[in-house]
């Protein structure tokens, strides 16, 4: 693996309130709320204009997708991101810092670190420990929108950062990438339901491991320092100096594998965007390994 200066993938709860009171917020720093939840549970949007972060955005994962696609949070056109996050503000030369309000300390904020670097935006950051720690830690919070300038953004499509069904299959006979699937353990094996929209069984792609995005974080909701991340990938046979790509339910909590390995040095963890919801409805059933139907008889 080439040795690369890495920008920070992760910044404090501490670094960003000093920033806030020393007035950094503008063109050169932006703050994104990427928090999305199942509807039913919690309404991200109504949450945020009630408390987010001085000079926050809400970055909308629902808009900010390809809604032509019949899957889930599929990636939107380099046209339509680069859009989108111009009116927030955003220019190739702005350090955007991502977090969302997950119990967990972080749940969509890696997703939304991601599509910034795979349309070749590299001065990204997720905040360690989420809205959560910052609301804990007596950070101040608001309820005032901002309304930044728009911003010019040029967006280039990493396509060696993003895998395709097509490069999924191949890539069974080929094993040229490792797989890693970021689900818990009983979605993968297939001995415990998927959530969100029906029509969907559970299971996993032939040849993945399973290393539950979770397992990442501390119980106060913090990214696990590097020694630990590290062990974690070895004990699963996870070889950092080999090509890997990860997967989940929708390309989402995949990119919490991205951002692990990029903490230990590992920039070119590759998405499979389209990830179990598409693989289901495309793959032969040969090739859909699941518990499910034997622990319903």
């Amino acid at each position: 693996m080439v040795q690369q200066i890495l920008y920070r993938a992760l910044v404090s709860t501490k670094w960003l309130a000093e920033c806030i009171r020393a007035n950094k917020m503008g063109p050169e720093l932006r703050v994104l709320d990427a928090s999305w939840y199942e509807p039913g549970q919690r309404d991200a949007q109504k949450e945020f204009r009630e408390r987010h972060i001085p000079g926050a955005s809400f970055f909308d994962i629902e808009e900010c997708q390809d809604k032509s696609s019949p899957y889930e949070f599929m990636l939107p056109s380099e046209e339509h991101f680069a859009d989108y996050v111009g009116h927030l503000g955003i220019s190739n030369h702005t350090h955007v810092v991502v977090y969302d309000g997950d119990d967990l300390g972080s749940f969509y904020a890696p997703r939304a670190w991601w599509m910034f670097r795979v349309f070749g935006h590299r001065t990204v950051s997720v905040l360690n420990g989420g809205f959560k720690n910052w609301v804990k830690e007596g950070h101040p919070v608001t309820s005032e929108f901002t309304r930044p300038e728009p911003g010019l953004f040029k967006a280039s499509l990493d396509k060696s950062l993003l895998k395709t069904y097509e490069e999924m299959v191949e890539n069974m006979t080929s094993k040229r990438f490792q797989v890693v699937d970021s689900r818990s353990e009983g979605r993968f094996r297939g001995t415990e339901p998927e959530p969100g929209k029906k029509g969907i069984e559970p299971g996993h792609i032939p040849g993945t491991s399973n290393l539950p995005f979770f397992s990442f974080l501390t119980e106060e909701g913090f990214e696990k320092n590097t020694e630990e991340i590290r062990s974690m990938f070895q004990e699963k046979k996870v070889d950092l100096s080999k090509p890997l790509i990860a997967t989940c339910r929708k390309g989402v909590t995949a990119c919490h594998i991205a951002l692990a390995a990029y903490l230990c040095g590992k920039p070119d963890v590759a998405i499979y965007d389209g990830s179990w919801c598409e693989w289901f409805h495309r793959a032969s059933p040969e090739h859909k390994i699941s518990e499910w139907n034997r622990n319903k008889a």
